[in-house]
């Protein structure tokens, strides 16, 4: 039972009266402006704090935040996990209960925080990005090449870091592959990208057919693809192909958004403002991120203009550093949006983009609110976040209570025992 809470429901700018809060069996029971009956409760006195949704990241990728690229491809596999596991753990810390995670062998963390082996966030995961020879996920190096169709997997994809397929028939496969394993949404590399050092921002990849093939697996698991496009043309090609979400589209023109806005198009996009963390890539790498950090605000103002479907994420790639900021680069929202809008979507619209897996959700029932019936997710904010959103940025003053379906991993105040 919270106590005496004012609540931010995750849809409204505004905070409701005092109001209590009973949790029942991982769900969000009963909310009230009066007394609840439930003499069996651990009480949690708010004392008039903010109780919030717990925050949502729409691009995440659990296994890639600590490990370099290449310690990524060298390490031992179970290493690697157990590095995957903290950082998870620390995810949840920041108050983040949910993540998207947009590529990367993330099965097994998942099935162990599901398990409760681990302590971490809920994970929609994408499995292996699907690429193309030279593209953004390829991180072979020349001597690898060239590759023999049919011969044995490379490094990353023994991996399940990212796949390789070059004709609609091996990205059905490959598409097919990740959904056999548990995917709730299937993610292909449609242009270049930063990280990858064979892969210029300006190239275009997958050819629209084979586009179309991941769409037709994804459809057919009644599911949805995402790419990773910046350009106009990565972007225009693959919504003609029926993809529904684009990840970043730092790059992209004002007809590109016109057209997203009138197709519904989600755009899952990040607010990239600096080079932090880009001293682990080299120098091509960098002068790639600073072109893609050029363009956050033509693709914020387009999407304002054109009131694209938006969702938050960070995108956080080879720095623990950087994953603390994670709440900060929330808050950074506020460069375009008020701190409502921000919060919002973080939130409910986070959640409304998680939906589109359909019957692919692992977690049935409603996230990024605080609504009767609503999974308990859930964050004890000291302070008003709508006032001042900088209080996510420091989730260990300020995030009192984390819960996460229904259980408190987090309490820092005290509270009455059960009677």
């Amino acid at each position: 039972m919270f106590r005496d809470v004012r609540i931010f429901d995750g849809k409204s700018a505004t905070l409701s009266r005092s109001s209590n809060v009973l949790v029942r069996a991982g769900k969000i029971d009963k909310i009230s402006t009066s007394e609840i009956a439930a003499d069996d409760a651990q009480r949690i006195n708010g004392d008039g704090r903010v109780l919030m949704p717990g925050l949502i990241d729409a691009h995440w990728h659990a296994m890639l935040v600590r490990p370099t690229p290449m310690a990524a491809l060298a390490n031992d596999v179970g290493y690697t996990n157990l590095l995957a596991a903290a950082e998870a753990t620390d995810t949840l810390m920041r108050g983040f209960t949910t993540v998207r995670d947009m590529g990367g062998p993330a099965f097994a963390l998942k099935r162990a925080i599901d398990e409760n082996l681990v302590t971490g966030p809920r994970i929609y995961p994408s499995g292996a990005m699907i690429t193309i020879t030279g593209g953004h996920g390829d991180f072979r190096q020349l001597h690898e090449l060239p590759r023999v169709i049919g011969g044995p997997p490379s490094r990353m994809e023994q991996i399940g870091g990212s796949m390789v397929a070059d004709s609609p028939d091996e990205v059905r496969v490959r598409a097919r592959e990740q959904l056999m394993q548990g995917a709730t949404q299937v993610k292909l590399t449609a242009g270049g990208g930063v990280a990858s050092p064979f892969s210029p921002l300006d190239v275009s990849t997958f050819t629209e057919p084979e586009l179309r093939a991941a769409v037709e697996a994804a459809e057919n698991w009644g599911t949805y693809v995402a790419v990773h496009a910046y350009t106009p043309t990565a972007i225009q090609r693959s919504i003609a192909a029926g993809v529904k979400c684009i990840e970043h589209g730092h790059l992209m023109d004002e007809a590109t958004a016109r057209l997203m806005a009138e197709k519904g198009i989600w755009l899952s996009t990040q607010p990239f403002s600096d080079l932090t963390g880009a001293s682990a890539l080299g120098p091509a790498e960098q002068a790639k991120k600073q072109e893609v950090v050029a363009g956050t605000d033509r693709v914020y103002a387009l999407a304002r203009q054109y009131k694209i479907k938006t969702a938050f994420g960070t995108d956080v790639l080879f720095s623990q550093e950087l994953a603390k900021q994670q709440g900060a680069l929330l808050a950074s929202l506020t460069r375009w949006y008020t701190p409502a809008e921000a919060l919002i979507m973080a939130t409910s619209t986070n959640a409304e983009l998680l939906g589109l897996s359909g019957p692919r959700n692992p977690y049935p029932g409603r996230l990024g609110v605080v609504e009767e019936g609503a999974l308990a997710d859930l964050l004890l904010v000291d302070g008003n976040p709508l006032e001042n959103i900088n209080l996510v940025a420091d989730p260990t003053r300020n995030f009192v209570v984390i819960m996460k379906d229904g259980k408190i991993y987090k309490n820092h105040l005290s509270g009455e025992a059960p009677r």
